[in-house]
């Protein structure tokens, strides 16, 4: 376990492309530090709740709730056939009531609002709150709560997070590390993504041995408000809020247009059409896939004459259109 590289990018200036280029997280210290939400929450949570208030939609949140028993975990429950917390309907003002009323320290519920449309539920808020990014379609959520832990997941699109208020620390993994993270179910998930199974505050190295080789290839970021965190795609992040009340807004974007389509998608038609295949039929498609997909470049297809290449080829409206169109007869 190392510290992740760090970067000062002063407030206001663009982020160097080497960043968006970066193959590792990097922590940019205090990149949003300008931000009145974040001058707002470093005076006081009902600094920050007054604040939010004036950019409220009025439309209700989904909230996450667990008791105190889970100590902020949101994860499965004991025989994995749901989840260890509910959902429902709140209003912000309610949310933040909550997190900031009177309480008595040791019977707090988990609370826990997740990623959430800025543009939506927050209008106008990224007027005096915002980044440049080299997108313009770039999602910005924010994510709302008290101390909470997400286990370890990971996301496609490439990821900016900017912490408003509240501490929090950031266990990343590369992507060669799935098979090290005992990676749950993909088709029963907390909040859509599969998670690590490995309780990262009291591991069972009996039951997780491999975990331990994980944990030799993560980096750590600890962040407070004013800094972002550029996460690559790909790499699976455990995060940790430490503090009654904190706040993240985060940016997704994808370096492909979305007619590519999601290889989540893919992945799930690859279970169905070729898990249960013989290991010699498995073998080789898998050469297959390296070929046409994995370790494919110009040079793999020189035989053709570029005219005929057809989805082997670069890849164009036509042929993207193609792709589309046979798929969908094959389903239907």
């Amino acid at each position: 376990m190392t510290d992740a590289a760090e970067m000062r990018v002063d407030f206001g200036e663009p982020l160097p492309q080497s960043i968006y280029e970066a193959p590792e997280p990097i922590v940019l210290r205090g990149y949003v530090d300008g931000w009145p939400a974040v001058a707002a929450a470093k005076m006081s949570g009902e600094h920050l709740a007054d604040y939010l208030t004036q950019f409220d939609a009025q439309q209700a949140l989904t909230v996450y709730v667990g008791p105190k028993e889970i100590g902020g975990r949101f994860f499965y429950n004991d025989d994995f056939t749901g989840f260890n917390f509910q959902s429902g309907k709140a209003t912000l003002a309610q949310v933040l009531g909550r997190l900031l009323g009177p309480k008595v320290e040791d019977n707090i519920d988990a609370i826990y609002v997740g990623s959430t449309p800025v543009d939506d539920w927050l209008p106008g808020f990224r007027k005096s709150n915002d980044v440049a990014l080299p997108v313009d379609d770039a999602l910005a959520n924010f994510w709302l709560g008290g101390r909470t832990t997400i286990s370890a997941h990971f996301d496609f699109p490439d990821n900016l997070a900017c912490v408003v208020a509240g501490a929090r620390r950031f266990t990343l993994f590369p992507p060669d590390q799935l098979a090290n993270l005992y990676v749950g179910p993909l088709d029963r998930t907390p909040s859509g993504q599969a998670i690590s199974l490995v309780d990262f505050d009291a591991p069972d190295f009996d039951r997780h041995p491999r975990f331990k080789d994980a944990l030799e290839a993560s980096v750590v970021a600890d962040l407070q408000p004013g800094d972002a965190l550029f996460i690559p795609s790909m790499w699976w992040h455990h995060v940790r809020s430490s503090e009654p009340l904190n706040m993240l807004v985060n940016y997704w974007w994808c370096n492909t247009p979305p007619v590519m389509g999601a290889p989540s998608a893919v992945l799930n038609h690859a279970i169905l059409a070729l898990r249960e295949l013989s290991p010699r039929q498995r073998r080789a498609w898998q050469e297959l896939f390296n070929y046409y997909v994995f370790e494919a470049d110009p040079d793999s297809f020189g035989h053709i004459p570029e005219a005929g290449r057809g989805v082997l080829g670069e890849l164009s409206d036509e042929s993207i259109n193609w792709i589309r169109a046979d798929l969908a007869k094959r389903f239907n």
